[in-house]
């Protein structure tokens, strides 16, 4: 196994399990009878399987949550003290090293370089696209991507997208959107440190996508090559955002976790065809009491002296 599938597994083991340290630390330091009935609580034996069971259940509960933008911080984002934590880290990674590389490689490299290494990727990426797309039900859809990526590969080597203009458009997709495809919760919010923004779902994605792409097998006896693809494709996908990050103002955090969630949630309802249904779902939901409201008011009689 490459050395990537540690950082992968690690980084993913890492994220998910530190909130529940830091939330038992913050516990007994906040609660001094924790930490003296601590030694009490191992002896006493009938104690300890009722807690650990409500813990449990409690664990489960806040795991089997699909967080969407619409719901509370306290139901999507109940590790946003860590979760902050980590941005912070991510935050100061970017300003002082990926940014301003970005920056740079957005001015100094053509334009039409960097689309044609985008759109390589992006089409050695259409076999795992084809694949999840099997495992969704869609082998209409499935074949359309693998008529792409033939396509492109037999014209342009997969340095242009030929195909696009056939009416053949791309669809991304991720092992993460398939397991939402077919109901599986997303779990909570969750921020990785370097990767960004996740879920408990999206982040067991990112494990077996990061098996999935062809560079990591093309690749196999050039670790320096591989890794310095890795790189590029992260600066590249920075540069991308350069423009877009101008929007955001305020709770940065919050704002990337909520666009985040929602154009999740968006992408398994398109894949679904109910996105005409799911684009103003947190709308609705955040606006219809306010809109009731006004109805009831404008449905009452004036009073007039």
């Amino acid at each position: 196994m490459r050395h990537s599938s540690y950082i992968y597994a690690g980084l993913i083991s890492f994220a998910a399990s530190l909130p529940v340290y830091a939330e038992d630390i913050a516990e007994s330091s906040s609660n001094p009878e924790v930490t003296s009935a601590a030694t009490e609580t191992q002896s006493t034996e009938t104690s300890m399987p009722a807690e650990q069971k409500k813990k449990l259940a409690a664990w489960k509960e806040t795991l089997k949550v699909n967080a969407s933008a619409s719901q509370s911080d306290e139901q999507k984002d109940p590790f946003q003290s860590w979760n902050r934590k980590v941005y912070q880290f991510n935050d100061v990674l970017d300003r002082n090293l990926v940014r301003p590389i970005a920056v740079q490689y957005k001015e100094k490299v053509p334009e039409d370089v960097r689309g044609s290494s985008t759109q390589f990727r992006n089409n050695l990426n259409e076999p795992w696209n084809a694949f999840n797309q099997l495992v969704q039900g869609r082998p209409a859809r499935a074949a359309k991507s693998l008529g792409r990526f033939t396509i492109n590969i037999l014209t342009t080597l997969g340095l242009a997208d030929p195909a696009r203009r056939l009416g053949l458009e791309t669809e991304e997709e991720r092992f993460g959107l398939t397991m939402g495809y077919y109901g599986v919760p997303s779990g909570p919010y969750l921020v990785l440190p370097v990767f960004g923004p996740s879920t408990i779902r999206d982040g067991i994605g990112l494990a077996v996508d990061s098996q999935a792409r062809p560079q990591k097998y093309l690749l196999d006896d050039q670790e320096g090559l591989y890794w310095f693809d890795q790189v590029w494709r992260g600066i590249d996908a920075r540069s991308q955002l350069l423009d877009i990050e101008k929007v955001l103002t305020g709770d940065k955090y919050a704002q990337i976790r909520d666009i985040y969630l929602q154009r999740t949630s968006f992408a398994i309802a398109e894949k679904k065809g109910l996105e005409s249904e799911n684009l103003f779902t947190d709308f609705d939901d955040e606006f219809e009491d306010d809109f009731e409201e006004e109805a009831i008011e404008d449905d009452q009689p004036e009073v007039t002296d």
